[in-house]
């Protein structure tokens, strides 16, 4: 039922373009009709020039959608250009003659425009249209018919490339739920190192980290979560996996945040701070014994979102940064940030002059109702 209408539909706005199209074209005709008419000083009768170019035009028009149903009857397809065109030059020598005795029926009856006192009869215009106007209506014919294969190699093209940008899309979906279940073990494999590190020494606290942790997979597992989610939900994702952090370390890991308020809206691919913050903390806290600071940032720059992760340890030399870079968390983060916006996001690695790393990402700045329009 659905596809009926759909077919009607498509029917009625050929036909109003076809009619509309022959209607300028007969203004047109009958425009340059006149024109010349008083460019020679030869008086036209404007009401029988009217009704004679409409006749014709509208004639052409009723046959010019029967040309585009043949057309879409006859495709052009391999193997058979030799029967599609023998097919086309039979419907054109018919499409001439409907057309000669169409327009001919019409207006005949109609004073002559050219012979002031004639009247047009049906017989005289056969014989004067077969031999004047043969040659046109084939020209005719075919430029519509070209005019249909060309619309035809255009669908044809558009479906190719929505097909291929829907095909591009899920790709590009399908690496991106890879890259975040590859973080998913990476995650657990850490957090299970801590705990078993402290279910001797400190059985409450290995109870609290499993309580923790319990959450976080519920929440790192959902798969109805979007690749992308407002910065304030991003944070108190992380807030839980610094509970287990703080349980690790007690007073040897500071948290400095300074989140900008009109950034907290702004989205960010989930589970992009975690792995930041987890190398921050591997790198800079864990390999000494007194207290250090982890700083997280968040402020909108130059319309850009600028995400910041720093520690104050004693750094990396360069090899060694090199193979931190290669690291699943930030390796995976990387290539999250590529698939999502192309070039368009920045993300690097430095040694702070003060000591320590930054961990710097420019991200385009959007928020929720932005990114549905888009």
């Amino acid at each position: 039922m659905m596809k009926a209408g759909s077919m009607v539909k498509r029917l009625c706005l050929l036909s109003g373009f076809v009619f509309g199209l022959c209607t300028v074209l007969a203004l047109l005709s009958s425009a340059g009709a006149y024109v010349s008419g008083v460019g020679i000083e030869q008086r036209v009768p404007l009401g029988p020039l009217l009704r004679q170019e409409f006749k014709d035009w509208y004639a052409c028009g009723a046959l010019c959608l029967g040309v585009i149903w043949f057309c879409g009857r006859n495709r052009l397809e391999p193997g058979r250009t030799t029967r599609w065109v023998l097919a086309h030059l039979g419907a054109a020598c018919l499409f001439s003659f409907l057309y000669v005795t169409l327009t001919a029926w019409l207006v005949a009856g109609e004073p002559s425009i050219m012979n002031p006192g004639q009247i047009l009869t049906f017989s005289y215009l056969i014989k004067k249209m077969s031999l004047h106007y043969f040659a046109t209506n084939l020209i005719m014919y075919w430029l519509v018919v070209f005019g249909h294969l060309g619309w035809v190699y255009y669908r044809r093209y558009r479906e190719r490339a929505i097909a291929a940008a829907d095909l591009q899309r899920e790709l590009v979906e399908a690496k991106l739920a890879a890259l975040r279940m590859q973080l998913n073990p990476h995650f657990l494999f850490n957090t299970l190192h801590a705990i078993s590190a402290l279910i001797h020494d400190d059985p409450d606290a290995a109870d609290r980290m499993v309580a923790r942790l319990s959450e976080l997979l519920r929440l790192s597992l959902d798969q109805s979560k979007p690749q992308e989610v407002p910065l304030a939900e991003e944070l108190a994702f992380l807030d839980r996996y610094l509970e287990i952090e703080r349980t690790r370390f007690g007073e040897r890991l500071k948290i400095d945040k300074q989140i900008e308020p009109s950034t907290e809206e702004a989205l960010v691919p989930f589970l992009l701070l975690q792995p930041l913050v987890e190398n921050a903390i591997r790198h800079g806290i864990e390999p000494r014994e007194e207290a250090g600071c982890v700083a997280i940032g968040a402020v909108r720059k130059n319309g850009m979102l600028e995400l910041r992760v720093s520690d104050d340890g004693a750094g990396l030399t360069t090899d060694a940064a090199g193979c931190m870079k290669e690291g699943i968390g930030l390796s995976n983060t990387r290539s999250r940030l590529r698939h999502l916006y192309g070039e368009d996001f920045s993300f690097e690695l430095s040694q702070r002059s003060e000591g320590g790393l930054e961990a710097r990402i420019l991200l385009p700045l959007r928020r929720k109702q932005n990114a549905d329009c888009a």
